[in-house]
């Protein structure tokens, strides 16, 4: 089994529904992804900035609940951070977040994929240290970005549009959003030329979520690009569901060895549409679970079958 490093934030979410009380949940992208890939049967471990106090604790109980390891060192922050999540009557989510973010501590390299991301890659002094850990790890395992800006925290597309293309450069694989690109790039902005531009800057996958509408994903050795519908679900909310299709899209390609080593690489360069299809239809599947149930909770493996 190929052990998979998240690195990124972890945090309390403090869900504001339209009605009712407030409720928390752990939380953060990273964090996300890495329960959803534990869930999935594939080892994770995550690379965080958390405090010693109540609600770090209780981040770390969360983990150990999906055996996720926390990386040694991620206890080192003043206060552990929150995000209040603001839910409209669609069950759409708008953030508030009170966070640091950084890496005070070493990373392990015993690891066959590395995936980052969120407010990691864009907030300093951390998202410095997470750039130089990409580019490392690019020696001895595949690399995955998901840029899902949060502009409250990392400023104007301009401020962080050069900085994002660089990580996009360093990986194999990249996720965003329909909303992500429209920020980065306007509203006008051709989806299926912004992926083919990221393909040319290095990832051999990318892929843009478009909500309940499904997803578009371009092949960047063969040019293809595809569209592939969603799934119609009765939607409790949507948060994680972004976090919840990475995790599914990556636990397709590391079943399909195409994730996870140098060779790895290699292979998912050499991929068609056709290889890459049962990937994107997993993280289909993922986040149709993850938005049918309140909070950021993915799927187990037993529950995709």
């Amino acid at each position: 089994m190929v052990d998979t490093l998240v690195i990124g934030e972890a945090l309390i979410d403090i869900v504001r529904p339209v009605d009712g009380p407030a409720q928390e949940y752990v939380g953060g992208s990273p964090l996300n992804v890495a329960i959803g890939l534990a869930r999935l049967q594939h080892p994770a471990r995550l690379a965080a900035y958390l405090a010693d106090d109540a609600y770090g604790r209780q981040i770390r109980d969360h983990l150990a609940a999906d055996d996720v390891s926390l990386v040694e060192g991620s206890l080192s922050a003043d206060r552990t951070p929150t995000a209040i999540a603001t839910l409209d009557e669609t069950g759409s989510a708008t953030y508030e977040f009170d966070l640091a973010w950084d890496l005070p501590h070493p990373l392990p390299t015993d690891i066959g994929h590395l995936h980052t991301g969120s407010i990691a890659a864009a907030l300093q002094p951390g998202a410095e240290k997470v750039a130089g850990a990409m580019l490392a790890a690019r020696d001895y395992a595949t690399v995955s970005f998901d840029p899902n800006p949060r502009p409250t925290l990392i400023g104007e597309p301009h401020d962080v549009r050069a900085q994002l293309e660089q990580l996009i450069g360093y990986s194999d694989v990249v996720k965003a959003s329909d909303e992500d690109i429209a920020w980065l790039y306007g509203e006008g902005a051709d989806p299926s030329e912004v992926l083919a531009l990221w393909g040319k800057l290095g990832p051999s996958l990318v892929v843009m979520t478009r909500g309940g509408d499904g997803a578009l994903f371009h092949v960047t050795t063969t040019g293809e690009t595809q569209s592939v519908a969603g799934r119609s679900v009765s939607v409790a909310d949507t948060v994680g569901a972004g976090d919840s299709f990475q995790s599914g899209l990556l636990s397709g390609l590391l079943d399909a060895g195409l994730l996870g080593s140098a060779d790895a690489r290699d292979r998912l360069r050499r991929a068609t549409a056709a290889d890459l299809r049962p990937a994107v239809d997993r993280a289909i599947a993922t986040s149709a679970i993850t938005v049918s149930r309140a909070g950021a909770n993915p799927p187990t493996r037993d529950e995709l079958r």
